[in-house]
């Protein structure tokens, strides 16, 4: 495998995306297949893509995936199995030494497996021992609050209800899960805000809008088919501006694959009319430029009795707390606005423009926006932009946080959260005729701590790769390690399950891709995309399963095993999945008729009450809330650890990867190939550590605490980035995110704000531990 840097001159889209995905169907070995798989995603009557969460149009006949939506499903629906007889080859100790590209490429999990530490290595095991097994340890804890139960976004609406069901019944709200690390900030402000913790838009909006505002966010490779709505919107004259701190391509150009005249002329098409650079965590200060640029302006209409810029009328009907947050305004300067966001003020009254001469506006954010200190003020922010110009409740308009993996919003619907309403606890219980724990449970940071700290002895994760995902890794690895059983299920092998507790097991679970047969009945499943839609999702391509379970079978049998069948009969669910349904439509209102609704084509939507101006806060208004710029965006200020220069550090995706999927080792777009250890850093900076394009580098982490996160054999590139911060990818720079670097609000790790050190690989770094 070459190493290169090169720059890539085409536009994201287009024939680049055609050549990657016919060579990812090659690699699946199973081709005939995954082109029937293929044709059937996002289709009704199909499943439904195992990557992002970005929404479907009800288009007919069309092709409904993207390029990193066919990797996902060829990496899933390859031919290849992993049993046993890989793990008498290979030791732990030797796999552990491997990439987690490696690792996943052998192929599917075909059998339930147990550690044995003698051999370290993985045997086989029964299901009914498995179960067993996981039951014995459960029962025998203190409390069950000393065991933790972690869910990927990937699980479907009828699994995360089943497992809730199961872990509040046994007695805990100890629910880690991914939108502690993405969205949960999101979550948090506009629960804050309206009473509701989703975003206000519908896919259809993004036809109407006149203005769509991009905030820290790369569609281009973590949700192509978001530039479809951006390349739709662009050609019919709408204006989309772009706050990213790096240029990615899919912001700038794309071609449609599905345009054939594109195609053949080989064009494409602008997508941001304004593309701005903002510094890391530099975004909550230019929406605030924005807003102090359109109330100087809204002040001049004023004396000249003209009409006011913002919308006078529905902030009077619907808002509250406009006079200190116009105070808050008016105490920000523009010299804080400018240092913070590292963008002119005449950059930012071009943004406020465009966004003052649209009548509709949607903005839309993901975790370069989520996965800061402050990211919770940064949304808030946001949301005061959109309430003082009425930018809510219209078509065209409104607020859009873009979520990651396919059902995160779905499992929070469902109940996977470490603190529950009472609303949500007390319609369970009467449904179910129990008394749900009340006490709120660990988020992930709180979960690695609880571990950590040998409170926590058990861990279960429904999918996902968590030590591979989570912040701290070396932390986040100690902590696994000293629990008394560690359990995964899982469709491929992945880092997490060579980090073992004392006992440790992986259970292979069916994928979307799967026919799921149950009693001889293939079985339907849902998910909720980031527009609030729900639709049914079923594999309809026959392959070799093995032993593999569905998520559903295996989590009604740890129940079985766990607390037995008096209460409920857990394997009655396993027969019909519409029984899930039936129970979710009695716990959840906006699920009533759940079955009838899910043959619906195209799903059906849940509905968000602040269309309707309907806000579920205390005063029944909605809230504009005042947080100062902060005095830094970095959890700590680490002068005091280091007489180095300093950087700040963001985490992200290349363009072959899906969270901590590795597909490949190229990023195509950004030109980086055959390899994923390399740091992006502007020329300038480079030139000021005397070092060069492509020179080795360590990296160190500046935390206040004895623990020495570094990383060394990086590879430093030239990138246009704003000077001062630095790129590289996740979950490769991990380690360096310190456990205790959390949002506030949030505890969301700051992946996108790390303090780090860079010198040559041959040198020494002088870092002080004490403070």
């Amino acid at each position: 495998m070459s190493k290169k840097i090169t720059q890539y001159h085409n536009a994201a889209g287009g024939w680049g995306a055609l050549a990657s995905t016919a060579k990812h169907l090659i690699k699946s070995e199973n081709i005939a297949k995954n082109i029937r798989n293929l044709l059937n995603t996002n289709q009704d009557k199909g499943f439904d893509c195992p990557g992002c969460a970005w929404g479907d149009n009800d288009e007919v006949g069309h092709f409904k995936f993207c390029e990193n939506g066919a990797k996902a499903v060829n990496w899933e629906a390859t031919s290849k199995r992993v049993s046993s007889d890989f793990f008498a080859q290979h030791k732990l100790s030797w796999l552990k030494q491997q990439e987690g590209h490696y690792l996943e490429s052998q192929g599917r999990l075909q059998q339930p497996l147990s550690y044995d530490a003698h051999s370290d290595c993985y045997l086989p095991i029964s299901w009914e021992d498995a179960f067993e097994l996981i039951a014995k340890e459960l029962n025998q804890l203190d409390s069950p609050d000393q065991a933790e139960f972690y869910t990927s976004g990937r699980t479907s609406n009828e699994a995360a209800f089943l497992y809730q069901l199961f872990v509040r019944k046994f007695g805990t709200n100890n629910f880690s899960d991914c939108s502690n690390m993405c969205h949960e900030a999101s979550g948090v402000a506009l629960n804050q805000a309206f009473g509701i913790g989703a975003g206000t838009v519908q896919l259809l909006d993004f036809d109407y809008a006149d203005a769509i505002f991009v905030f820290g966010q790369n569609p281009g490779s973590n949700h192509p088919r978001m530039l479809d709505s951006l390349y739709k919107a662009s050609h019919r004259g709408a204006h989309i501006v772009s706050f990213n701190t790096l240029k990615e391509r899919g912001l700038e150009r794309f071609s449609s694959p599905q345009n054939a005249l594109e195609m053949l002329k080989n064009g494409s098409t602008t997508i941001s009319s304004l593309y701005l650079t903002p510094k890391l965590g530099g975004d909550m200060a230019a929406i605030r430029g924005m807003v102090k640029a359109m109330l100087a302006i809204d002040r001049q209409h004023k004396e000249k009795q003209q009409k006011s810029v913002f919308d006078e009328g529905f902030i009077a009907q619907h808002c509250e707390g406009l006079e200190r947050y116009i105070q808050q305004v008016d105490d920000t300067d523009w010299e804080a606005i400018e240092a913070q966001s590292g963008l002119s003020r005449l950059q930012i009254e071009q943004a406020a423009l465009i966004h003052l001469k649209a009548k509709r506006v949607i903005c839309t954010w993901a975790m370069g926006v989520t996965q800061h200190k402050h990211s919770v003020a940064t949304i808030h922010e946001i949301i005061n932009l959109q309430l003082l110009r009425g930018q809510l409740g219209k078509h065209g308009a409104g607020l859009c946080p873009v979520r990651g993996h396919s059902n995160v919003q779905g499992d929070r619907t469902m109940g996977i959260n470490e603190k529950p309403s009472a609303a949500f606890l007390k319609k369970l219980g009467r449904v179910f005729d129990f008394l749900p724990p009340k006490q709120p449970g660990h988020n992930t940071v709180q979960a690695i701590r609880a571990m950590l700290n040998k409170e926590s002895k058990v861990f279960i994760g429904l999918g996902g790769n968590f030590a591979a995902a989570t912040p701290d890794t070396q932390q986040t690895e100690q902590a696994l390690s000293q629990c008394a059983l560690t359990v995964h299920v899982a469709t491929k092998l992945n880092r997490s399950h060579l980090v073992t507790g004392k006992k440790a097991l992986i259970l292979p679970c069916l994928g979307r891709t799967d026919i799921d047969l149950q009693a001889g009945v293939p079985q339907r499943v849902t998910v909720e995309d980031s527009f609030s839609m729900v639709h049914a999702s079923e594999g309809v391509v026959p392959s070799d399963i093995g032993e593999m379970r569905s998520e559903i079978a295996i989590i009604a049998g740890i129940a079985q095993a766990t607390l037995g069948s008096e209460a409920i009969d857990w394997a009655y669910f396993i027969e019909d999945y519409g029984r899930i349904r039936d129970k979710i439509s009695q716990v959840l209102p906006k699920f009533k008729d759940f079955n009838n609704k899910i043959n619906q084509a195209g799903g059906f939507y849940l509905g968000n009450f602040v269309a309707q101006y309907h806000w579920q806060t205390p005063s029944a208004k909605a809230q504009i809330m005042a947080y100062p710029l902060p005095e830094s965006i970095l959890a700590f200020t680490p002068d005091e650890l280091t007489d180095q220069p300093s950087f700040v550090l963001q985490t992200l995706r290349s363009h072959d990867q899906y969270n901590t999927t590795i597909y490949g080792m190229d990023d195509r777009y950004r030109g980086i190939h055959g390899q994923r250890k390399v740091l992006m850093m502007n020329k300038q900076d480079i030139e000021t550590l005397g070092l060069m394009h492509l020179d080795k580098v360590i990296l160190t982490s500046l935390w206040p605490d004895k623990i020495n996160r570094q990383l060394s054999g990086f590879t430093v590139i030239e990138y246009e980035i704003p000077l001062g911060n630095v790129a590289a990818y996740y979950p490769e720079a991990n380690p360096l995110v310190p456990l205790e670097s959390v949002g506030e609000l949030s505890d969301t790790p700051t992946y996108k704000s790390i303090a780090i050190t860079v010198v040559k690989d041959s040198a020494r770094i002088r870092v002080n531990t004490q403070v």
